[in-house]
């Protein structure tokens, strides 16, 4: 026990490695770019200067929200309640235990079944999976609506943080396409011999080189994702197609670009590019491409007891969401 809790610990301590390598190499770029370009070599108008710290800025805040927005996980709705739990346990048969799921599902709005044609049920969880969430190994719980899990940020990259994510590429991208642009006729200069040799000479270089790599890593990357939200999928729906009550459908979820878009990012577009959360729904429901044929999905036959809720204003929320979602 106390083994498997170091080796969990030093797990823990390796896994920010990759966000350190970052930060480092972030840090170093800013001293490069200020210290060095524009307080030594005097070379840089200070317009460049400004526009350089607001896509720091920009850079530094959505990476802070994708590593610092923990995933977000069912809720208490999908949780087995006492004698359920005790109910599924003690039966031993495989075809009552999913009977069991069914007869739980019932109350809640899932459509998407495990490739076996069961309700999908977390053992380590308990809880029943909504729609497009999943285990993750490594943040040890269920992520709702999960994408990936990131080494970069060393996070799960999933609903309550998929808009930072999108955010983090595309401004670390405009970081790039900035200093490269700005650097280019520097690192010229310093190349065919106009600028005299020194420190600053070894950071323009590598400005110019290390922004031109991940440049090209992240355009890659981001052009994959932006395909992913005009799709509607998530990158493991892309490699294995959702499963519904008719059958497998990579495009079960795509209800036309606009709108998925505006799942990610949210309505009002003068939020779009701020690192604020407005995404659509709460993550356990959402609106699928059959709207009409799904609708009569048996696990709704009693959704009126998904609204049900001890706290009035917690059923009013959810009852105000499934209505929104039920009748886009």
């Amino acid at each position: 026990m106390a083994l498997s809790r170091g080796l969990r610990c030093c797990q823990r301590v390796f896994s920010w490695i990759p966000v350190l390598i970052i930060t480092s190499v972030v840090l170093w770029s800013y001293y490069a770019y200020v210290f060095e370009l524009f307080s030594v070599l005097l070379v840089l108008p200070v317009a460049y200067l400004l526009v350089f710290h607001v896509c720091f800025v920009m850079f530094c805040w959505t990476y802070w929200k994708s590593i610092f927005t923990p995933p977000s996980s069912p809720c208490k709705k999908f949780q087995l309640s006492y004698s359920d739990k005790h109910r599924y346990e003690m039966e031993e048969r495989p075809d009552v235990q999913k009977q069991i799921l069914v007869e739980i599902a019932r109350k809640l709005p899932i459509f998407t079944r495990a490739q076996s044609g069961a309700i999908r049920f977390c053992d380590r969880c308990q809880v029943l999976k909504p729609d497009r969430c999943h285990h993750c190994s490594v943040c040890e719980t269920c992520v709702l609506k999960m994408d990936h899990h990131c080494p970069w940020v060393n996070n799960c990259v999933g609903f309550s943080n998929y808009k930072f994510f999108l955010l983090f590429l595309s401004y670390s991208i405009l970081y790039c396409v900035f200093i490269a642009t700005t650097v280019c006729q520097y690192f010229l200069k310093f190349w065919v011999g106009e600028l005299p040799n020194g420190r600053a000479k070894f950071h323009v270089l590598f400005l110019m080189f290390v922004a031109v790599m991940f440049f090209v890593s992240l355009m890659f990357l981001f052009s994959y994702h932006c395909w992913l939200v005009a799709k509607n999928r998530s990158t493991l729906e892309a490699f294995s197609a959702p499963v519904f009550v008719s059958g497998p459908d990579k495009n079960g979820f795509n209800v036309g670009v606009r709108r998925n878009v505006q799942q990610i990012l949210g309505e009002d577009r003068r939020l779009w590019l701020v690192p604020v959360f407005t995404s659509q729904g709460n993550g356990h429901y959402f609106p699928l491409k059959n709207q009409s044929s799904e609708s009569h999905n048996p696990l709704l036959a009693n959704e009126d007891m998904w609204e049900e809720s001890d706290d009035g204003s917690e059923a009013e929320s959810q009852g105000m969401s499934l209505y929104y979602y039920f009748n886009m």
